[in-house]
């Protein structure tokens, strides 16, 4: 038997209900499959709608007891769990790679930032803090307080199946809340471990409850129109963002919607190229393309746009392709074959409307999911690569030439989660980051994200922030009370 053979047996492949592992009420199982072989990995129980609100019934029973628990206890569990997560880091990078497909090295690289949150919001969890003092008028007292929302539901996306179940788990429980959480159906797997990695850290019954489920809509609705949840937090696409909060509103329901994404990458005139390149292959290439954060759409100056395409394309050409788990790979597999013919899609498009593929620019033929690095050149305005977002490995160039046209192409987007800014000039720095419409920018850098940052986005990239010390409170509602003066 194969180390990977055995870590997948030791994953539990049962919905977490209350505190038991437990299988679905039909009966019914659903497939995990590597995306780098097409292969099943293992057969995991697939929830119906029954078990959805059984979910929720233990989150309900729970929730009295986990918010009556003291702020430093629920910080200590998060920090055992934390401390569990560095012992086994290894197996639950793999863990990724298998179902996932990303690079075992970035597989590492999401174990550490995903434990952050479970480290940060340990730490968070007993600094919840409210204020007291008199009123303006001097006839009472006013007492703000911080209180949990309530059972919330979290939807998690496939692309980073760690670090999103940290991002969302971590502050509602520091917050006093209780769970259902719905991973993914293409990458639930690493939710379960976590789940039964939480369970040996000391946590209480029906706290976390995990549902695995190949119907999403009809699983979730219900949980959603239920008058006892109170939060609902979903990482995906914007149309699918959209519907949940039409749904959330009939409830009034809190949402933080982490939506999606059109980054621009802009390099000006003076930037400095080897800074750029290497901001632009982190940004661009990180997770196989696959991230919110991605960088999209790359606005370079044409002063300086051959020589950075040139860079580029010699970094991408030689980067390997392979199945994750093996060394020295950069890119693995997309997530199935709909990524693939996206990716297909977009390019084809660009190059019809006069774009040059300078290397790559097409799907890899032979078993798994696989699309070749890419670089476009000369891409036109109107082009849907422009558009809409890639999640796949393709790096699209196009120019400008005025500071002004720039910040007009970077912000021709429905999108606002990420921009990227490359300049020596420090005012022109800071005034990038007053010009750009989005909720979180990279000035000389390519990786943004922190677990002690507020990560979010405007226009139709969401609403709500996740991780920093803006993140527990998404999770807890204000109270004010009002006294009357006591020396009075």
């Amino acid at each position: 038997m194969t180390d990977e053979a055995q870590l997948i047996q030791s994953v539990p492949t049962q919905l977490l209900i209350g505190g038991a592992w437990t299988d679905s009420s039909t009966g019914a199982t659903l497939a995990v499959r590597d995306p780098a072989t097409g292969e099943v990995l293992t057969r995991i129980a697939d929830a119906s709608p029954e078990d959805g609100i059984r979910a929720l019934d233990a989150a309900v029973e729970a929730a009295e007891a986990w918010a009556a628990t003291p702020a430093r206890k629920r910080g200590e569990i998060l920090r055992r769990a934390f401390d569990l997560l560095q012992e086994r880091a290894d197996d639950f990078a793999l863990l990724m790679t298998l179902e996932m497909g990303k690079p075992l090295a970035e597989s590492r690289g999401e174990v550490a930032y995903g434990g952050e949150f479970l480290r940060w919001f340990s730490e968070e969890a007993p600094r919840i803090a409210g204020r007291y003092g008199a009123n303006p008028e001097g006839t009472g007292r006013m007492i703000v307080s911080q209180r949990p929302v309530g059972p919330c539901y979290l939807i998690t996306p496939w692309n980073f199946p760690l670090a999103m179940a940290t991002r969302k788990i971590a502050p509602a429980l520091a917050a006093g809340c209780t769970v259902v959480v719905k991973p993914a159906e293409l990458t639930p797997l690493t939710t379960l471990a976590l789940a039964a990695l939480l369970i040996e850290a000391g946590l209480p019954e029906g706290v976390v409850n995990v549902i695995t489920t190949s119907s999403s809509k009809e699983v979730s609705s219900p949980i959603i129109a239920d008058p006892r949840l109170r939060k609902l937090s979903f990482t995906g696409s914007t149309p699918v963002g959209v519907q949940l909060m039409k749904q959330a509103a009939d409830g009034v329901l809190r949402t933080s919607m982490e939506l999606g994404g059109n980054a621009p990458f802009v390099v000006f005139e003076d930037a400095d190229l080897d800074q750029a390149v290497e901001g632009a292959l982190a940004a661009k290439f990180r997770n196989i393309g696959q991230a919110c954060t991605a960088a999209n759409r790359f606005i370079v100056h044409e002063d300086v746009a051959p020589e950075f395409a040139r860079r580029v394309t010699e970094r991408v050409a030689a980067m390997r392709v392979g199945r994750g788990t093996e060394d020295g790979i950069q890119i693995g597999p997309l997530i199935d074959d709909r990524a693939v013919a996206k990716a297909v899609e977009l390019v084809e498009d660009a190059v019809g409307r006069g774009a040059a593929v300078e290397t790559g620019g097409s799907a890899i033929e032979g078993t798994g999911t696989f699309f070749q690095p890419t670089v476009v050149t000369g891409v036109a305005p109107g082009s849907e690569i422009l558009r809409q977002e890639i999640f796949g490995p393709v790096l699209a160039i196009a120019t400008f030439g005025e500071e002004a046209e720039a910040v007009r192409l970077a912000n021709d987007t429905e999108y606002g989660l990420v921009s990227y800014v490359f300049t020596r000039d420090l005012a022109r720095g800071q005034r990038m980051i007053d010009a750009l419409d989005t909720g979180m920018m990279g000035l000389n850098v390519g990786v943004i994200s922190n677990a002690a940052a507020p990560f979010g986005g405007v226009k139709q990239s969401g609403n709500g922030r996740e991780g920093g010390l803006e993140g527990i409170h998404e999770y807890l509602e204000t109270k004010y009370t009002m006294t009357p003066d006591p020396f009075a």
